[in-house]
Parts: C-alpha cells; sequence; structure tokens
C-alpha cells in the first residue's frame, strides 16, 4: 500500500505543473481513434520512444506509449517520471484520439509485421482497447486509458539554445564515460556538466580520478550563460536519439530541460547538486609531449590490458627516443610488455597510469593522432586531439 501511495505522489509531482499531455492534449477528450500508417513509419515511431520504458514501472501506465492521433499527425510519448520522449510523424487520420498501449508488445508485433500498410482503429466496448490489421494480420491489444497518462511538462519559455545535434552527439560521446558510475555521498558526479558560458557549450564529465572535457562554439546572449548537469539516463537516451545533421533547440527552465530535434521531444529533470569547480584543477599544458597514432596505441594498450587484474590493474609507461614501452607486472600473475613508436625526443620520463582509464577516450576519439603529454611521474596526464577535447588523468602511485 505504501509503495502504491508513494508512486501516486510521484505521479502527482511530475504531472501537477504541466499544461497537458501535448499541444493536442484536447483529444483525449475523443473516445474513437482511426488511422493509417506504413509499418516502417510505424516501427520508426516505437523505437525512437521505447528505450524510455524500463522492465520495472510503479505503475502500469508507465509500461504504455501514449498514442494520439490529430489532423495528420500522429504523436508517440513515453516517460518514466524522469524523462520523457515524443516523436511525431505524419498519417491518414481518419478520426482523432488517444489511448496507451503496451509499447514493448506493440513493437514486437509491429517488427514482424509485413511492409505494407498498418490500420489501427479503437475497439468496440471501450477506448483503452484497439484493433490493428496489416495484410492478412489482425489483433486486438488492450491498453490504458490515455487520461491516465503522466502530462508532459511543457517548456514554452526559459533559457533556450540552438546548435548542430552532431556536435551535442560528439561531446557526450567524448565525455560521458568519465562520469562516476555510483557515487552515493556526491551523486552528481554521475552526471555530465553541460555549460553554456562564454560564447560555448562545454561539456565535462569526471569520477574524481578523470576528467574528459570537450567544448563547441554556440550563439547565444551573454545573460543566457548557465550551467545545469544532465542525468545519466538523459546522457544515455540524448546519444543514441541524436542525428547526424539538423540542429536541436536545448531549452531549460528550472529543474528540466528540454531537447527538441528533428521528430523528437524530449524532456528531462535535471541532476541536483552543484557540479566541481573543475577550471580549478584542469591543467592544459605540460612540459613532455609526444604524438602516437590512435589505433596503434589502443591495440597496445588493449593487449597489455589483458594481463592486469583487479587488484593490480596498473601500467608503466616509458617515454624515451621515439619509443613508448608499457609494462604491466602483477606478482605471482604475470608480466607484459610492449612496444608502439611515437613522436618524442626528450628525456626519459615514466608514469602509471590505469590502463582501463587510459584506453577510454582513445575509443571515443575519432582523431588519427593523439597527444599524450606529462610534467613528472606524480603529475596528472593530459590525452588530447586535434580537436577542443582534454581529458586528464590521475597517476597511479604503486
Amino acid at each position: 500500500m505504501l509503495r502504491r501511495k508513494c508512486a501516486a505522489a510521484r505521479f502527482r509531482a511530475w504531472s501537477a505543473p504541466c499544461v497537458g499531455a501535448s499541444e493536442n492534449s484536447a483529444i483525449l477528450l475523443f473516445r474513437y481513434m482511426k488511422f493509417k500508417i506504413h509499418q516502417s513509419n510505424l516501427m520508426e515511431a516505437l523505437n525512437a520512444v521505447q528505450g524510455v520504458v524500463g522492465s520495472r514501472v510503479t505503475l502500469p501506465v508507465l509500461s504504455n506509449v501514449l498514442v494520439e492521433a490529430s489532423g495528420e499527425n500522429l504523436t508517440f510519448t513515453t516517460t518514466d517520471f524522469t524523462v520523457a520522449k515524443r516523436f511525431s510523424c505524419k498519417a491518414e487520420i481518419a478520426e482523432n484520439g488517444a489511448v496507451t498501449l503496451p509499447v514493448k508488445r506493440l513493437t514486437s508485433i509491429v517488427r514482424e509485421l509485413s511492409d505494407q500498410i498498418v490500420e489501427i482503429a479503437s475497439a468496440d466496448g471501450g477506448e483503452a482497447a484497439v484493433r490493428m490489421q496489416c495484410g492478412s494480420y489482425k489483433s486486438r491489444i488492450v491498453g490504458i486509458a490515455a487520461s491516465d497518462f503522466p502530462k508532459i511538462p511543457a517548456t514554452t519559455d526559459g533559457q533556450s539554445y540552438t546548435m548542430p545535434q552532431a556536435a551535442l552527439k560528439e561531446m557526450l560521446r567524448k565525455t560521458a564515460y568519465a562520469a562516476a558510475a555510483d557515487d552515493a555521498s556526491r551523486p552528481v558526479l554521475t552526471g555530465t556538466l553541460l555549460s553554456f558560458a562564454d560564447g560555448k557549450a562545454t561539456c565535462v564529465s569526471t569520477d574524481g580520478r578523470r576528467l574528459a572535457l570537450v567544448w563547441s562554439e554556440v550563439e547565444f546572449p551573454p545573460e543566457n550563460a548557465k550551467d545545469v548537469v544532465l542525468a545519466p539516463r538523459t546522457v544515455a537516451e540524448l546519444s543514441r536519439s541524436l542525428g547526424d545533421e539538423g540542429d536541436v533547440r536545448v531549452t531549460v527552465k528550472d529543474t528540466q530541460i528540454v531537447f527538441e530535434f528533428g521528430q523528437m521531444y524530449f524532456s528531462s529533470k535535471l541532476l541536483n547538486g552543484t557540479y566541481p569547480n573543475y577550471k580549478q584543477v584542469v591543467i592544459t599544458d605540460c612540459e613532455h609531449k609526444m604524438r602516437a597514432n590512435r589505433e596503434e596505441l589502443l591495440a597496445v594498450l588493449r593487449r597489455i590490458n589483458v594481463s592486469t587484474t583487479p587488484t593490480t590493474n596498473a601500467m608503466r609507461l616509458t617515454f624515451a627516443d621515439n619509443l613508448l614501452t608499457i609494462a604491466v607486472n602483477a606478482p605471482d600473475v604475470e608480466e607484459a610488455t610492449d612496444t608502439v613508436t611515437v613522436k618524442y625526443d626528450g628525456p626519459p620520463i615514466t608514469a602509471i597510469f590505469n590502463p582501463e582509464y587510459m584506453m577510454e577516450p582513445l575509443k571515443n576519439l575519432t582523431s588519427d593522432e593523439v597527444v599524450i603529454e606529462i610534467n613528472n611521474p606524480s603529475s596528472p596526464g593530459l590525452v588530447k586531439d586535434d580537436t577542443s577535447f582534454l581529458y586528464v588523468l590521475m597517476p597511479l602511485r604503486v
């Protein structure tokens, strides 16, 4: 009983300040719905939104997708209270209406349908069921009334920014892996900072042992400077949904952020907490610098990493005479050494790093070459490429 009360309270907290399920919320008054859409378009819409729905939900309706038909537009909406995704597309609509349907089951059915027109109409005897037909296939699917679906926050005002989808997608890819996987004492470190300041959008992730940073130029009024922290779920859904063409409009208001791009409307709650002042700890230049082919270096690191253990997860990097030697030595287990040709003509210098932490930026960069910098064995190391990317890695002491 207590669990149901808590779920109901979150439902009210989520929906109370909202203006409606969508701009077409009035269609919830209609009892009947009927439309036609091609199987491939229906599959695209369901694939776009189904990732929000998890295996465990607090309310049955959260397992469903809200399907709304109005005019010439179909919208598909899912939410888990924290994030919400809405995908819009054109369809041949005979009757306006709305219903929620089990999204996983519906997706599984549509995936197996033939490449033809799908007809969906409200079933007789209740607004929470539909009949679906595609070619010789026919079925009846029972859902839940659209009026039971949580209202999605409508951020119509606030601070807005516009940037290329590809730029934001790349920024998240280059930084999100450096966030803390789980930090009960500082939950904000599990998120990714998105900062709009000084004519730039900057993404930063850190777990206290390494930090990834990348920025992109964006035009916006100086008074719109703002820092927000994206929750891990938000970053994951954005990374899956953003495309390589077109712009994304980002709107921030209070504790809510909205991303609008293509046919997608994606809203999310922001992560609470003050993000660490990364500018105080970030170094941008070191005395000793070497250049290496990214893929060759990554291949060597992968081979060496096989010989590490959970208790001896450290590798020794020695730079000397255009050669980088990487070694691990796990007592009573095994040892391994490998080399890679680099561009370095400074004095010999050695540092110890976590191989996994060294590999992760190399996996997410696309540049042919990377630059590794260090001042001394006890100072942080830097990984750079030919873009605005910067990765700071603390050394290990063994």
